[in-house]
């Protein structure tokens, strides 16, 4: 499936417990083949990490029970492999943007880069605690589901999100929803575009 040109952001909201200074939006793309998607939001599906992330990752495990929680409200009926019509593959880039607008990777066991950002130095960076401008602490979760018995992509989806390193949704389980949350709104999506989710702590 080819790209298309990404369209400008387009503002949701996202509403959460509480109140408080927005950690800024989940910015979220997906791409849709037109002629699969019938096939999408119906029928078993196996969660799967994609190919080249640690498996057994404690890191990675809220994020796969997220996107599998978000499947089933779409209509999809969580299944074993052999069973599956489509399986959905995860990853999972973490990172940080220091005051300077640096992203560096941060090591937080799952390996499986998403992305192409980055040089892959500066693992286990420090994370500034102390005053001034905080560090922000990235997320990039990409989800593709496939036809298993074509291998076809029939959606991909990728979102980042960049709350401050202090932030409450910044790392677990809370993060890990907000951005399977926002990546499988109003799915499928339109293919190629690019919209920005508002997040309120």
């Amino acid at each position: 499936m080819k790209p298309l040109p990404l369209a400008l952001g387009i503002s949701a909201a996202l509403t959460l417990a509480g109140c408080a200074t927005p950690p800024g939006p989940v910015e979220v793309t997906r791409f849709v083949a037109p002629d699969r998607m019938a096939q999408l939001g119906q029928g078993r599906i196996f969660v799967e990490t994609a190919a080249g992330v640690q498996e057994d990752s404690l890191a990675l495990a809220p994020y796969k029970a997220a996107v599998t929680d978000e499947l089933r409200r779409l209509g999809y009926v969580e299944s074993d492999r052999g069973n599956a019509g489509q399986i959905a593959q995860i990853s999972l880039e973490r990172y940080v943007i220091g005051s300077g607008g640096r992203r560096s990777p941060v090591s937080v066991g799952v390996g499986g880069s998403t992305g192409s950002y980055g040089s892959g130095v500066g693992v286990g960076i420090g994370i500034n605690l102390g005053g001034g401008p905080k560090d922000r602490l990235g997320t990039e979760l990409a989800v593709t589901i496939r036809d298993k018995a074509s291998g076809q992509s029939i959606w991909e989806g990728r979102a980042d999100f960049q709350p401050p390193e202090n932030s409450p949704l910044a790392r677990g389980s809370a993060n890990a929803q907000t951005v399977a949350s926002a990546l499988f709104r109003e799915f499928p999506g339109n293919n190629g575009e690019t919209i920005e989710v508002e997040v309120t702590e």
